[in-house]
């Protein structure tokens, strides 16, 4: 195992917010983190960096982590097929200011898999072990190092081969996604796989995969023995999921408003580019009661008739009047902004 290996890791609560390519930028990150205590959300993640041939610069990683700094830590997210520019990508990383480099093992994009980055590294745990190894030394014990994987790529057969490759490269946590690359994201992700990763490595594991409500974050941790939890697709619907607490209809569209001011201020994003963005949200939402409606299948054509809104401003006006109605956190009664 290579020298220099911090153990400890920086997250201030088991509760970590997944890395999610298009999602997981600046913007969004930022504004779940204002919203959440280091006790409630321990960290999380920047969207993946892919590395090709050429190490990733020190400002466009910088860039990827943002200027705002919050109590939880947000870890650098590489991806690559070549392990020496992704080990001096991992040091600009830490140069960049990054608290922890995890390096992805588990993205099924047909793009990455040809490219033999991502989960088509889970047929090669030789390949694996060197590409940990490789960052370990390069982040010589300055910030720790940890890995994302799927459960493999058509089966789980080399699940535990794979986490033990992770480990052995000097990972200090291992993120097991309770699927395999074949499986996608479909419903109903096995836990016993992550408690088979747990058994397997005596690095903390950390489970991801069908965590649909707070409750859930302690189960999965009772039930596979996982020192972490982390949630994706549920936080795009409910971003108060590692509170537990209660949104409101003014607290979800406070939130959703918040997104887009950012995106248009911040980035510089036109309209209907930020009420894309916010429609990307609006699919998976579950929080605040947002959707009127006497009953489901109301709540649900209301769901649809924002989702095929195609005026910015109409959509903005109705998350603005949302966001006026019934009572909302303390956190978020400040004015509401006008967009539209």
């Amino acid at each position: 195992m290579p020298p220099l290996m911090p153990t400890s890791l920086p997250f201030t609560s088991p509760w970590l917010l997944a890395p999610m390519e298009g999602v997981t930028e600046t913007c969004f990150r930022d504004v779940i983190l204002s919203r959440l205590s280091p006790g409630e959300l321990g960290g999380a993640y920047t969207e993946f960096v892919r590395v090709s041939s050429l190490p990733i610069p020190e400002w466009k990683l910088a860039e990827h982590l943002g200027k705002k700094r919050f109590g939880q830590p947000v870890g650098l997210q590489l991806m690559g097929s070549q392990e020496g520019p992704l080990a001096a990508s991992a040091d600009a990383a830490i140069y960049a200011g990054a608290p922890l480099v995890d390096l992805n093992f588990g993205c099924p994009a047909k793009g990455v898999f040809k490219d033999c980055a991502g989960s088509a590294l889970l047929d090669h745990p030789e390949r694996i072990e060197k590409f940990v190894r490789a960052c370990v030394t390069a982040a010589a014990g300055r910030v720790p190092v940890t890995a994302k994987m799927r459960c493999g790529v058509r089966d789980d057969t080399r699940l535990e081969e794979n986490a033990q490759a992770m480990e052995a490269g000097g990972a200090v946590m291992i993120t097991v996604h309770c699927r395999t690359r074949e499986e996608g994201y479909r419903d109903c992700a096995d836990w016993g796989r992550v408690a088979r990763a747990v058994a397997a490595v005596k690095v903390p594991v950390c489970g991801n995969g069908s965590i649909e409500t707070h409750a859930d974050l302690e189960r999965m941790r009772r039930e596979t023995g996982c020192a972490y939890a982390m949630v994706g697709r549920a936080a795009l619907g409910n971003p108060w999921i590692f509170s537990g607490y209660e949104a409101t209809a003014a607290d979800a569209a406070r939130f959703l408003l918040d997104y887009a001011q950012a995106l248009l201020t911040r980035k510089g994003y036109h309209h209907h580019g930020a009420s894309g963005r916010i429609k990307q949200l609006l699919f998976f939402w579950t929080a605040g009661g947002l959707f009127e409606g006497a009953d489901e299948k109301a709540r649900k054509a209301e769901k649809a008739r924002r989702l095929s809104e195609k005026s910015p401003e109409s959509l903005f006006a109705w998350l603005e009047e949302r966001a006026r109605s019934g009572s909302a956190h303390p956190a978020e009664r400040a004015a509401v902004p006008s967009l539209a």
